[in-house]
C-alpha cells in the first residue's frame, strides 16, 4: 500500500529544495526533558511548530530523506528505513537498511512493517501523512532545508530528539567554521564569479533563486546569483522560469546544471537548448566552456552534513585558485 505522489514536475522541484515553502522559525527547534529516574518524557517541536511527545529515545528511526539520514549517522545513530534511490545509501552503514519510498511517495506497508518508534519527514510535504503514520504507533518529526542553516536547525533537533545535543554542537560548530574560512577567502576577490543555477530534467528547466538550498550554497562560497532578482514561481518560490534575455545580459561566468537523475542526459538536452538559441552564444559561460554538472548526491538533494562538500566543491570550481589553500 503506497500513499499518493505528486506529479513530475513537483518533484523536481521538491527534491532539490526539501520541498518546504514556510520560512523556519528563527529561533529553531526547541526540546524539553523531564530528568526523573523513571520513565522520562521527550518534548520536541519540529519545523512545522507542532510539539511532539516522546516516552524514550528513539531507537527505530524510518527517514524519508538522505539528508536526514546522515545527519542522524553523524550524531551517532542508526536508521532501519531509508528512501528509495538510484544511487548509493548517503553512509555505507546504511547500505543494507531496507527502503521504504521517499517524501514524495512512501511505501506505508513496508514502514509498519519494520515497527518504527520515529519517522522523518519533510514539511509541509509530509504534513498529509501524519495520521497515517500515527496510526501505525509511530510519531512523526518534520523538518526541511531551503539552506545550511536549516540544515543546522536539522541537526540541533535531531541531537536533541537521541539526546546527543554535544555531538550536535559539534557539527554546528564545525559547520559555522567551514563558512567563515570560505567567506573570507572569498571576500579577497575582486570581481565574486556570477553564476546561473539551473535545475531539472530533459525539457525541464529553472533557475534555482538564492532562498534555495543551492542558492545559499552558492552565496556562502563567493557566487554571485544572477537570478537573484527573477520572480519565483507562485508554489515554489525558491525557483523562477528562465528568462534568455535577463540571464544574456547578465552574462554568467558559469552555468551549473543540478538534476536528480542522469547529469550527462540533462546536460546535453540543455545544451541543445542553448544551440539553438544563438543568444546564448554571447555568454560568457558558454564562450569559456564553463557550463557544468554537478553531483546530484549534493545538489539533486539535502546533503546532510556533507553541505561542507558542497561548500568546497562550489567554491573551489569559482575560485580554482584558491581550490588548495
Amino acid at each position: 500500500m503506497k500513499a499518493s505522489h505528486f506529479g513530475v514536475s513537483i518533484l523536481l522541484v521538491c527534491t532539490l529544495a526539501g520541498c518546504s515553502q514556510p520560512t523556519a522559525s528563527p529561533t529553531g527547534p526547541a526540546v524539553n526533558a523531564t530528568s526523573a529516574a523513571a520513565a522520562s518524557t521527550l518534548s520536541l517541536t519540529d519545523f512545522a511548530n507542532r510539539t511532539i511527545p516522546l516516552q524514550h529515545i528513539p531507537q527505530r528511526i524510518v527517514a524519508l530523506s538522505n539528508g536526514d539520514v546522515d545527519i542522524i549517522y553523524a550524531l551517532g545513530g542508526t536508521v532501519v528505513g531509508r528512501p528509495t534511490s538510484t544511487g548509493k545509501a548517503p553512509v555505507p552503514a546504511a547500505e543494507k537498511v531496507q527502503t521504504i519510498g521517499s517524501t514524495h511517495e512512501i511505501d506505508l506497508e513496508k514502514i509498519a512493517f519494520l515497527q518504527p518508534d520515529v519517522v522523518l519527514g519533510n514539511a509541509p510535504l509530509n504534513e498529509k501523512d501524519i495520521p497515517t503514520i500515527e496510526s501505525i504507533g509511530a510519531q512523526m518529526v518534520l523538518s526541511s532545508a531551503n539552506s545550511v542553516a536549516d540544515i543546522q536547525r536539522q541537526i540541533t533537533l535531531f541531537g536533541q530528539m537521541l539526546q546527543r545535543e554535544d555531538r550536535a554542537s559539534q557539527l554546528n560548530d564545525e559547520l559555522k567554521e567551514h563558512i567563515q574560512k570560505l567567506s573570507t577567502s572569498a571576500k579577497a576577490a575582486a570581481h565574486p564569479p556570477r553564476v546561473l543555477l539551473v535545475y531539472g530534467a530533459p525539457g525541464t528547466y529553472m533557475a534555482a533563486l538564492p532562498n534555495s538550498l543551492s542558492g545559499n550554497i552558492l552565496e556562502l562560497a563567493g557566487g554571485i546569483n544572477i537570478a537573484a532578482d527573477l520572480p519565483g514561481l507562485q508554489n515554489y518560490p525558491q525557483y523562477a522560469q528562465l528568462n534568455t534575455e535577463r540571464i544574456v545580459e547578465a552574462d554568467p561566468d558559469y552555468v551549473l546544471i543540478m538534476t536528480h537523475g542522469s547529469g550527462d542526459e540533462v546536460k546535453a538536452g540543455f545544451l541543445k537548448e542553448m544551440q539553438e538559441n544563438q543568444a546564448w552564444s554571447s555568454v560568457s559561460a558558454v564562450k569559456h566552456g564553463r557550463v557544468d554538472v554537478l553531483p546530484s548526491d549534493l545538489f539533486g538533494t539535502n546533503p546532510g552534513t556533507r553541505v561542507t562538500e558542497a561548500l568546497d566543491l562550489m567554491h573551489g570550481l569559482l575560485y580554482p585558485n584558491k581550490a588548495h589553500e
